[in-house]
């Protein structure tokens, strides 16, 4: 679960409801100031568990690099709402999602996915990389995460079936903190995680934990797409281990970079040197 290192949004940003042809999905938009014409637009896709929140820091360094920053909550997340049924958060159905978003931000944008979210994005692209300038996958490897994250991550599924979301939450902070006890977090951080938690909707997860689980390779499919890639993580990772990201990045002849100090949120825990590697790239493309 990402952790954002501040949770109120630059003088640059704005939050609204982003209506598409799939309906509207809370967003946090960030503008540049003083653009002469339509900014270069960045649509960034949370990942598992996560929110439009999670990219809060890279939302002014992006604009004052002179890009347009859309981070999006996707249905079921947080403050997006969704329907109730698992079958509405199919892979092909979230995808279809991503590419209304980038569609309702006209076009030619430059499309980020951060873990889940990668994979999300990987599938927007192979169903239609027409609206898309380049895809960045961050913190994402080719297929399934990893045994332990599986193990884990099928257990909040089973617990999901059983319980309601309060009880879900409770029984995690037991177990991470019997795992490892960590300082209490700042209550408006800890409010955040709770209420964003609590807002997410218990099919989405479920689905989304089951595609993590058994997800099929699928970089060969996304090597014959011409469109640039960006292959980003931190020198550690507990979803994927780095090499397997390494070995994705050489099969897709992508750009490749490791956000030292970082782990598996680069965007929350370097934004500074993300947000500079991000520009980087995005400026070749």
């Amino acid at each position: 679960m990402s952790r954002p290192p501040f949770l109120t949004l630059p003088a640059c940003a704005r939050a609204y409801r982003l209506a598409t042809s799939r309906g509207e999905f809370a967003v946090h938009d960030a503008v540049p100031a003083g653009a002469g014409g339509p900014a270069p637009t960045v649509l960034l896709v949370p990942g598992f568990t996560g929110s439009k929140e999670d990219f809060i820091a890279l939302l002014e360094p992006l604009a004052a690099a002179g890009y347009r920053a859309v981070a999006v909550d996707g249905r079921g997340q947080h403050e997006s709402g969704g329907p109730r049924e698992e079958s509405a958060y199919a892979q092909d159905e979230l995808a279809r999602d991503v590419l209304a978003q980038a569609q309702a931000l006209g076009g030619s944008v430059h499309l980020l996915g951060h873990s889940m979210g990668g994979l999300v994005a990987r599938a927007a692209v192979l169903q239609d990389a027409a609206p898309f300038r380049s895809l960045t996958l961050m913190s994402c490897g080719p297929a399934a995460i990893s045994p332990p994250q599986q193990a884990r991550t099928r257990m909040l599924i089973d617990a999901l079936g059983e319980l309601d979301m309060e009880g879900v939450w409770q029984e995690m902070r037991r177990m991470d903190a019997e795992a490892a006890p960590a300082e209490p977090l700042p209550n408006a951080l800890g409010a955040f995680l709770y209420d964003r938690w609590m807002g997410t909707l218990p099919e989405q997860l479920i689905a989304a934990g089951r595609q993590l689980t058994q997800e099929p390779d699928r970089t060969g499919e996304l090597a014959e797409v011409p469109l640039p890639v960006h292959v980003v993580s931190g020198g550690e990772d507990y979803a994927w281990p780095v090499p397997s990201i390494d070995a994705m990045a050489k099969e897709l002849s992508a750009a490749r970079t490791v956000v030292d100090g970082a782990s598996h949120s680069p965007n929350a825990e370097r934004p500074a040197a993300t947000a500079e590697a991000l520009v980087r790239f995005w400026d070749l493309a």
